[in-house]
């Protein structure tokens, strides 16, 4: 199964800071402009490593962001845990064509800096997006697979034009996934409440980060929101 397409950040960044900021109000695409305004659903982009689960109607398989990309043996094992062969045959069904991908992140200890916010001494799999053969599924369905397999998924925070996305994640916000009351999140990844589609067949998603404001790390950052009183 394919790897997960990239997700362009809404604005393209600024050199002049070797890429680590934003060059505000240039749109990194011609479709996040023209669509600034529409209705987007934000959810919590989640700080891990990318998962992919593909079941083929005979075999599951686990694998990263690329096809060469290493899973921590700690994780792997907590994958085939949580999808076993029976329960993703009872999902699915076992058809020779079958051909499924479900994408998400693996949180929690020992995953990236700020892992064990999210998870003190463990790690788990969180769902975002799942593929059909050559369709996309819509939230409803996500949901419907998250609670099926007994497994998170990405948490809506919001909805409203990009711009208003921007400054949000500007703003900061507590993690809604985090054990740690206080992390906050990394960003927000947008979709448009329709599913769209370029006219080079990519699907329309977009992103922004807490640090591509220049903010502090999240330690210093839940000292300051505990100073403002939020």
């Amino acid at each position: 199964m394919k790897e997960y397409h990239k997700i362009q950040t809404v604005y393209l960044r600024n050199p002049e800071t070797n890429f680590k900021t934003l060059l505000e109000g240039e749109f990194a695409k011609p479709e996040f402009k023209y669509l600034a305004n529409c209705d987007w659903s934000w959810s919590e982009k989640i700080d891990g490593t990318n998962i992919r689960v593909m079941w083929d109607g005979q075999t599951v398989r686990f694998g990263g962001k690329t096809d060469n990309a290493q899973i921590p043996t700690f994780l792997l094992r907590e994958l085939q845990d949580i999808f076993s062969k029976e329960k993703l045959a009872t999902q699915f069904g076992t058809e020779e064509n079958t051909c499924v991908c479900l994408y998400g992140e693996g949180f929690g200890a020992k995953i990236q800096k700020g892992g064990g916010n999210y998870i003190a001494n463990a790690t788990n799999f969180i769902l975002f997006d799942c593929k059909v053969s050559e369709w996309w599924l819509e939230r409803e369905s996500l949901e419907e697979i998250a609670e099926q397999s007994d497994i998170g998924i990405v948490p809506i925070v919001g909805c409203g034009s990009l711009l208003e996305a921007v400054e949000f994640a500007r703003s900061g916000y507590r993690s809604v996934v985090a054990q740690n009351s206080d992390f906050i999140a990394e960003g927000l990844i947008m979709k448009p409440q329709v599913t769209l589609f370029n006219r080079q067949g990519e699907r329309i998603v977009s992103k922004i980060k807490y640090k591509d404001f220049g903010k502090f790390d999240s330690r210093e950052s839940q000292a300051v929101l505990k100073t403002m009183g939020v």
